[in-house]
């Protein structure tokens, strides 16, 4: 009788337990649906830098608080926070480099961040407050240029296409003063943070840099640029996200509006001379 009434008990505790279970499991659905039933927007976090990419989004925002999504812009103070920011998970994407910048960070930090959406192409060049002429560069004129692997490789790149020094075959944006093969002028070379660049115009003879950091200085590669790089460029700037949110309905929606006919306008009536836009 004692047993009976043990197994009884036991029975009796399971199915309490079982139903625990179920009524705890409906109680998250439902707030799992009332919270995607809510209507509530979705805040996306971009971290970028300066214009144009800073104008960009704010051409983005409206379109995409139509589609639901809150856009906050995180405009941080320098290069290397909005790729840290990202892979911390602090903001959900960025917005303000090429591949190979995003490429070299994935390798120093074993992040994974992954481009999105190519966005426009920075007609990138030489500048100088000293000479008009690229053949006006005196013996042992310094070049400045940017201090991070992509950029300093582009760089090179673009000096060599002027002719300007020689580099070891076949090694393109890899390039570092290395492999520079031949100098005859004696160039010296000095590497800068990035946003130092437009301050070294008065220090160096030639500043290699983006239109980003050119325009607010009032000059344009078309009409102020010494040298320019090649059409052919890899340094698209480009929206980047995580691998593990790459795919989210709101950074897809983020490529979406910001590949765009408004921002295709934008770039066309406001920067022709220095960004084109990098999709149809």
């Amino acid at each position: 009788m004692k047993k009976s009434m043990m197994l009884i008990l036991t029975l009796i505790m399971v199915l309490m337990v079982a139903g625990c279970g179920t009524n705890n499991k409906k109680a998250d659905d439902t707030a799992n649906d009332a919270a995607a039933n809510s209507g509530e927007p979705v805040v996306l976090k971009v971290a970028t830098l300066i214009p144009p990419m800073t104008d960009i989004l704010d051409i983005v925002k409206p379109l995409l608080k139509e589609d639901g999504i809150e856009l906050e812009v995180v405009v941080l103070a320098d290069n290397v926070q909005p790729n840290e920011a990202l892979a911390n998970k602090e903001v959900d994407a960025n917005f303000f480099q090429h591949v190979p910048y995003m490429e070299q960070f994935n390798a120093s930090k074993e992040s994974k961040l992954v481009p999105v959406q190519p966005v426009y192409d920075a007609i990138y060049g030489g500048y100088s407050k000293r000479y008009k002429d690229i053949a006006e560069l005196p013996e042992g004129a310094t070049l400045v240029m940017a201090n991070d692997p992509s950029n300093i490789g582009r760089s090179l790149q673009m000096f060599a296409d002027a002719g300007l020094i020689e580099l070891t075959e076949g090694v393109g944006i890899q390039a570092t003063q290395a492999d520079i093969d031949s100098n005859p002028k004696n160039y010296k070379f000095e590497e800068v943070d990035l946003l130092m660049l437009a301050r070294m115009l008065d220090d160096g003879d030639l500043v290699a840099m983006t239109p980003a950091y050119a325009s607010p200085l009032g000059l344009t590669p078309k009409k102020d640029a010494l040298i320019t790089e090649r059409e052919d460029s890899e340094f698209t700037i480009t929206v980047v996200a995580r691998e593990d949110n790459k795919d989210s309905a709101a950074i897809q929606k983020l490529a979406e509006r910001i590949s765009g006919p408004e921002v295709k306008k934008f770039l066309e009536d406001n920067y022709a001379e220095i960004a084109l836009p990098a999709f149809k």
